[in-house]
């Protein structure tokens, strides 16, 4: 049996200022990655699987609103929500994921029913919300996604005519409140760049086996039908015993032509080096190339677990068993 079992997760990296994140916004991210921590940490300790911890981890996070999935997504430029998720087990490599669902509660549930009960790895749109209703995954009406928030930061997005992510958008948001307040803003204008807004999870379980989850709602003010790295294997979610399980957030589109996920497990196997070695190699020196920003969570069989990012900040944490959980959210 593993006496290192561990969860990490992620509530999405970007540009998180100090000054555009209020003491009282700072400590509800802290409380609310400490509660989903608190949860995983306690599936693993009852013996439960690292499948069921990072299940619970990512649903947690996607009911949680403040964060871009599931209640609390961001919106579509149609003002609509587009949800994708994807889920992978170390110990078999099964993986499931769906995308572009519009109704489905938490589509990281769909996606771990793709794993158990279907041949196939990814649906997309109506499919993917007919298979999750067959295997009795929630459904909600689509308003539920929303938030006053994410609507005023979708608002700002379309009049700048630019897809904004997240974390950015709300400190975009902040920034242009103080300019019309007549206040010196504390950084330039947004790049449509620096935008990432997903959640995610890793754990290792007391048997020693792997698994990891992402979910998002996608970018902010983003064409209808876009998918980013998210629900891709390899990209957005990768897990495998032999080596580590990673689940990433960032400028999707890099992350995707750089298969973040996979070249970190990768490295491991094919280079031999260590999961940190690996893991900076990817966040720090390959992504940069191609303007990648964001970051990763990883943990491999022996309970080693990164966090790294290239960007101002990651919502992050990790909790081992029978140890008091980590919250972080700047460098």
């Amino acid at each position: 049996m593993n006496t290192n079992a561990v969860i990490a997760i992620h509530g999405g990296a970007g540009t998180i200022l100090r000054a555009s994140l209020s003491a009282s916004a700072e400590a509800d991210y802290h409380a609310a990655l400490h509660a989903v921590l608190t949860a995983g940490q306690r599936v693993l300790a009852e013996g439960g699987s690292a499948l069921d911890a990072v299940s619970e981890a990512v649903r947690l996070l996607e009911d949680c609103p403040l964060f871009n999935a599931g209640h609390g997504a961001v919106y579509t430029a149609a003002g609509t929500h587009e949800l994708d998720a994807a889920i992978m087990d170390g110990s078999t490599l099964e993986a499931g994921a769906v995308c572009c669902v519009k109704r489905v509660r938490n589509p990281v549930l769909a996606a771990r029913r793709v794993l158990e009960c279907s041949e196939h790895v990814l649906f997309t749109g109506e499919g993917a919300e007919s298979f999750a209703a067959a295997h009795g995954v929630e459904f909600v009406e689509p308003a539920y996604f929303g938030t006053e928030a994410r609507h005023r930061q979708w608002m700002l997005a379309r009049d700048q005519q630019r897809a904004m992510l997240d974390h950015d958008g709300a400190s975009f948001a902040f920034s242009s409140s103080a300019a019309a307040g007549g206040e010196p803003t504390p950084h330039e204008p947004i790049d449509p760049n620096r935008k990432f807004g997903t959640v995610g999870a890793v754990a290792l379980d007391a048997h020693g086996h792997v698994a990891a989850a992402t979910s998002t709602g996608g970018i902010t003010n983003k064409q209808v039908g876009r998918v980013g790295d998210a629900p891709l294997i390899g990209a957005g979610c990768y897990a495998d015993d032999a080596t580590c399980a990673v689940s990433t957030t960032g400028s999707g589109e890099m992350f995707m032509r750089m298969v973040a996920a996979y070249d970190v497990a990768a490295q491991m196997a094919y280079r031999n080096v260590s999961l940190q070695e690996a893991a900076h190699d990817v966040v720090m020196n390959r992504l940069p190339k191609i303007d990648g920003r964001g970051g990763l969570i990883a943990v491999d069989a022996r309970g080693n677990i990164v966090l790294p990012f290239n960007t101002e900040g990651m919502y992050r944490g990790f909790a081992h068993v029978g140890a008091t959980p980590v919250t972080a959210i700047y460098r």
